[in-house]
């Protein structure tokens, strides 16, 4: 998608659904005096996954970090369902409560272990029962290969195996959105391979995902969207097939044409 001029109207992205789980419209974010997100459109239906592409610093992690209301938006609107997340009267920590988010570093409370890390958010936000969400977070990393590590502390785990809890933390809330943001980049290169199965194996299950990587493989073979970010302008989305293998804008095919040289 080329970039929208600033007195048009927004257009609906390519691959856009009547009715998109997330769909963002005109979204605006500066820094000061230096615009870092300009004029975004984007919509994700429901069980999809959108890879995020672009260079470091193209604006990728502060979109997902709007979307998640962790940064407060200059202009525009996000609405995920019938819910406007840009409405400056929301209650932003029950928004926050339908979206799931990973970053690039893991995050998890050193001095509390797996199971407790996993439990925290349901038991303290959710208001589950501890027998609750302890059984609901052991199947999840069963699920994930972590049934052994419940009791472990985060340091006494590899990399990709943080990086996997992580996710389970994620996913232990129940959210209708997962926010993945570049998930890999702090790992050993053996270990990315570790973690992309687990993100594929949420795709299988059919969860809405936004994901912002470097990984192009794995963005061209699981991405239903893929959106393509430079200077904080979407410069083109459409299907990892068509941005893989026909994309239409010049920066694009640069982009694509570096890093899959190197």
């Amino acid at each position: 998608m080329s970039e929208t001029t600033v007195d048009s109207a927004p257009l609906p992205p390519p691959g856009a659904t009547s009715d998109p789980l997330l769909r963002i419209r005109g979204l605006r974010k500066r820094y000061g005096s230096k615009t870092v997100l300009n004029r975004i459109d984007l919509d994700v239906a429901a069980h999809q996954v959108v890879c995020l592409i672009g260079a470091s610093g193209s604006g990728k992690s502060t979109l997902l970090r709007c979307i998640d209301l962790l940064e407060e938006i200059d202009d525009g609107t996000i609405h995920l369902g019938e819910v406007e997340l840009s409405d400056p009267a929301l209650d932003a920590d029950a928004a926050r409560r339908r979206i799931g988010v990973v970053f690039q570093a893991y995050n998890l409370f050193p001095h509390l272990t797996v199971l407790d890390n996993i439990t925290l958010a349901p038991r303290r936000v959710h208001r589950k029962a501890r027998r609750d969400a302890e059984a609901e977070a052991r199947e999840l990393l069963e699920r994930f290969g972590l049934a052994d590590k419940a009791a472990e502390y985060p340091d006494r785990l590899s990399g990709g195996q943080q990086q996997r809890a992580a996710i389970v933390r994620a996913l232990a809330t129940e959210p209708e959105l997962l926010l993945l943001d570049e998930i890999t980049s702090a790992l050993d290169p053996e270990l990315v391979g570790e973690v992309l199965e687990v993100v594929g194996e949420l795709k299988r299950r059919g969860f809405t995902i936004v994901m912002a990587t470097h990984e192009m493989g794995f963005a061209r073979h699981a991405a239903d969207q893929v959106c393509f970010l430079e200077d904080g302008v979407v410069r083109e989305h459409g299907t990892a097939e068509q941005i893989f293998t026909d994309p239409r804008e010049p920066a694009t095919r640069r982009f694509l044409a570096r890093v899959l040289d190197h």
